[in-house]
């Protein structure tokens, strides 16, 4: 077994209530199946607490509460490994859905809630006004960015780049799709990238670029950004080629080519995610994007993100 095959292997393993295994589409991924009994209990037990979206929304601390249920149902040790398996620099991502357990996209939003707060907190999230975002996919647009333009190659990038907060974590989960040929994740791990030290190595690696946010994501503000930084002895990255703002000529093609750089990358993943599942990344090491749709007027996607930062 070489290097790459061992890559997804540390936190493999099987219990009664859930199954890590290495993710089909990986060496580095992992996916976690938590069993049908377990989800449909955390769901009942939701339930009968009588907690809904709304009251997630409106009181944080019942966000923690449905985390704690579901750890009733899997064991207090499945939080920890979840966030073993992003902090690992080897892998730093898994994907995990309902099962088939349900089609009700407000328990979509309930389950996602749980995960995320077994990983850290999530930020607040200005776009929508919450702690989490709810966006849609379809034949035609107006928005000032690319997340919801579905012909056009989303590229890849980090979260957080335009917000004075860490955003260690991302998790972004597919809730309805829709006549939807096309638009798979492309996630991409910078220690795989075959130009990393070229870009690293540049002299504008340790330049600070200037973040400005769109209208749309209501937040007004300018933040100052190295694209390459140290993280425990290695490379984390920060970078978003829609609204980094170089100065000169010379800045700007290094951003170009680093971008160009990524996407032709014989080692980005495009991950199949079914409706239901979500997928979430290690927002340091792991850059993301979108690949285009194809053209299709029926097209539908509802997708939800939350993104935050680990706890102490």
């Amino acid at each position: 077994m070489n290097v790459l095959e061992k890559k997804a292997l540390k936190f493999v393993q099987k219990t009664q209530a859930y199954e890590i295994e290495p993710h089909p589409q990986s060496d580095r991924l992992y996916h976690i199946n938590i069993s049908t009994n377990a989800l449909s209990n955390f769901l009942e037990a939701v339930k009968q607490d009588d907690i809904s979206v709304q009251h997630l929304e409106y009181t944080p601390y019942a966000r923690h509460i449905i985390a704690s249920y579901l750890l009733n149902q899997v064991g207090e040790e499945f939080a920890e490994l979840l966030r073993g398996i992003l902090h690992d620099r080897q892998s730093g991502g898994f994907t995990i859905g309902l099962e088939d357990v349900t089609e009700n996209t407000d328990e979509y939003v309930i389950f996602s809630t749980a995960i995320s707060h077994m990983l850290g907190a999530p930020n607040h999230d200005s776009m929508s006004g919450k702690y989490y975002a709810r966006f849609t996919v379809k034949d035609t647009d107006s928005s000032d960015s690319y997340l919801r333009q579905a012909y056009r190659l989303f590229t890849l990038h980090t979260d957080g780049t335009f917000v004075d907060e860490p955003t260690d974590w991302l998790i972004m989960m597919k809730m309805v799709e829709q006549n939807a040929r096309g638009g798979e994740s492309r996630l991409l791990h910078l220690d795989d990238w075959n130009d990393i030290d070229k870009y690293v190595k540049h002299p504008l690696a340790n330049h600070k670029f200037t973040y400005k946010a769109p209208k749309s994501k209501n937040i007004d503000q300018e933040i100052e950004r190295l694209t390459f930084f140290n993280h425990n002895n290695k490379p984390g990255i920060c970078f978003i080629d829609q609204f980094v703002y170089p100065d000169t000529i010379e800045q700007a093609k290094y951003l170009r080519d680093l971008s160009t750089s990524l996407e032709n990358d014989e080692h980005v993943i495009e991950l199949e995610l079914p409706v239901g599942n979500l997928v979430a990344i290690n927002n340091i090491f792991w850059l993301h994007g979108r690949a285009a749709f194809e053209k299709d007027p029926n097209l539908y996607r509802e997708l939800l993100r939350q993104r935050g930062r680990f706890n102490q």
